[in-house]
């Protein structure tokens, strides 16, 4: 019998206080994210849409609401 042992999968942290944070790389990870999912070149460009269709709060928010459930986003004491 075999015994498999997995480390419990941990979702990626973005610090958001750090280069990672910045508006650039969040949308460039929102593209790369969703093309890994397999999402459509329309649905990607869907979200990056949405993601540029306001102010950092806006972006944050959209990237969160989309991506949340397998990336956190760590604030750090910055307020939106």
């Amino acid at each position: 019998m075999a015994i498999l042992k997995t480390a419990p999968q941990k979702k990626p942290i973005i610090d958001l206080t750090g280069p990672q944070g910045n508006a650039f790389c969040l949308i460039g990870l929102a593209v790369t994210t969703g093309q890994e999912f397999g999402w459509s070149e329309l649905a990607v460009e869907g979200v990056r849409q949405e993601m540029i269709n306001g102010d950092y709060k806006n972006l944050v928010e959209t990237f969160d609401k989309h991506f949340g459930e397998v990336i956190d986003l760590n604030l750090a004491g910055m307020e939106l």
